[in-house]
């Protein structure tokens, strides 16, 4: 499969030297019409390699082929029903209606000549196509995500059936890929890593630690932006699990003191990584001054950098900067390391296959999702210590509780929110308060590129509710977040 982030840059002469056995065009702005939207090379389509066009890459190949895109006025964001009238080869076998995820705003009014439709609907005719003769296959909707009902099938009846390519992917191979593409880049040389204790750090240091053992070296760097008990775990169930060798520092005063007096939300997030990277720095002359006597300067970082990160954060031409992820948007350009990204071109649910794979204990593999910016992005509003440390009080509270509901492993995350400029008045007691809203915003997903918002049980919710605003001073509200992904992100800044 061809799968370079390079969505306007690449030629069918490129492709025809690589020769990939299918090609999935995903990804772009909200219109083809928009002003430097990336085209496609009509070459490409000429080629005889089945191709899969999903949103906008099935706006553009349409566009590309004939047919038609129209500026309808009628969005389509989350859940939308799809008729099917006709299952070619990339509906075979599914129900006539079904549910799909849907994101965008122009539709696809008229297929290209030759090309047979197989679903629409309400605001969009042409909802799904293929000419089944020169193997090209395309869709409005996202197939990929959790929330389209038989996107699974879609993917295989394209991967099986159009392009032929047999079902042997499996964790065992990209572990001992990326180990040899490990050992390949970093030979002989020291590595660090920044681990956050959550499980995209945790799998990309076994990773490495698998693949060039004592060279690694683990730093676990305390911002203060963590959630309660995050240190200890970090420092006793990691180590315990891997025997890999960490050092923590203790830097929260300084990621405060340049945090002071920030509010936008982007602003943070280029602090927070440029304070990762200048930290890692420190650490690095104190772990040469300790091995003085080889000399050898650590040359290399570890980061466990997703693929929803890269797309999210703009990476590759052409592609929208959602938000910029400290590991991605928010790296100095005066960086003195060469990065290892073993895990780039995975999602989520990929990398807890290759924990587990590598024996990391399911409290790290199955271990929510936590924003490497930490608190720092939940506190909407500048971050201080006393603001920190009540949002620390609300999530322990929400967190215990959803372990006590039997509730971990059937939602994605639910990130607590603190809504510091904001204030409503409130009764407690006999008088007036005037505090801070905590908004709960509840997830469910597969990978993190969608997400519905997970329908908690409403005693649940009273129960957090009561708690919260009953032992946290300065929080007198609690609502809930009811956001789909798209168009809310899971995180709020």
């Amino acid at each position: 499969m061809y799968s370079e982030i390079v969505p306007h840059t690449i030629t069918a002469a490129e492709v025809a030297e690589k020769r990939p056995a299918g090609i999935v065009l995903s990804g772009g702005p909200s219109s083809v019409y928009e002003q430097g939207a990336p085209q496609l090379d009509r070459g490409i389509l000429e080629l005889g390699i089945p191709v899969l066009g999903i949103c906008y890459g099935f706006q553009v190949m349409a566009t590309a082929l004939g047919g038609e895109v129209a500026h309808t006025g009628q969005r389509e964001y989350g859940a939308t029903d799809v008729t099917v009238a006709d299952g070619g080869v990339l509906l075979n076998g599914q129900p006539s209606e079904q549910t799909t995820w849907m994101s965008h705003g122009d539709s696809v009014s008229r297929a290209p000549e030759g090309f047979s439709v197989l679903a629409s609907s309400a605001s969009t005719p042409v909802a799904a196509f293929e000419d089944g003769e020169r193997r090209l296959y395309g869709v409005q909707w996202h197939p990929e995500v959790k929330h389209t009902e038989f996107g699974q099938r879609v993917l295989e009846n394209f991967l099986h059936r159009a392009a032929g390519i047999p079902a042997d992917w499996n964790s065992d191979n990209v572990i001992a890929d990326q180990v040899a593409a490990i050992r390949a880049q970093v030979g002989t040389g020291k590595v660090i890593c920044g681990l956050s204790g959550g499980v995209d750090s945790a799998v990309a240091a076994a990773l490495v630690h698998k693949a060039v053992g004592d060279q690694l070296v683990c730093v676990f760097v305390d911002h203060g932006l963590l959630r309660q008990d995050e240190r200890r775990q970090v420092e006793e169930d990691y180590v315990a699990a891997t025997g890999v060798r960490l050092v923590t520092i203790d830097a929260e005063a300084q990621f405060l003191d340049a945090l002071a007096g920030v509010s936008d939300p982007e602003t943070k997030r280029k602090i927070i990584g440029r304070e990762f990277i200048r930290t890692f720095e420190k650490a690095q002359v104190d772990l040469i001054a300790e091995a003085a006597a080889d000399g050898d300067p650590i040359r290399y970082l570890v980061q466990g950098t997703l693929y929803p990160d890269v797309v999210e954060s703009g990476g590759g031409t052409g592609t929208a900067n959602i938000k910029s992820h400290h590991n991605v948007g928010g790296l100095p350009e005066d960086l003195q390391f060469e990065l290892v990204e073993p895990l780039r071109t995975l999602f989520k649910d990929e990398v807890r296959a290759i924990g587990r794979e590598l024996g990391l204990p399911e409290a790290i593999v199955g271990r929510q999702p936590f924003p490497g910016p930490g608190l720092g992005i939940r506190i909407v509003g500048e971050v201080t210590a006393e603001r920190l440390d009540l949002l620390r009080e609300a999530d322990a509270i929400v967190r215990s509780e959803l372990t006590a509901a039997g509730l971990d492993n059937e939602i994605w995350q639910c990130p607590v929110v603190l809504l510091a400029d904001v204030r409503s008045v409130g009764v407690q007691g006999d008088g007036r308060t005037y505090g801070h809203p905590i908004v709960l915003r509840p997830v469910s997903s597969e990978d993190a590129m969608t997400a519905d918002w997970t329908r908690l049980p409403y005693d649940l919710l009273a129960r957090i509710s009561n708690r919260i605003t009953n032992e946290v001073a300065g929080v007198n509200r609690v609502v809930l977040d009811v956001t789909s992904k798209p168009p809310g992100p899971i995180e709020w800044e």
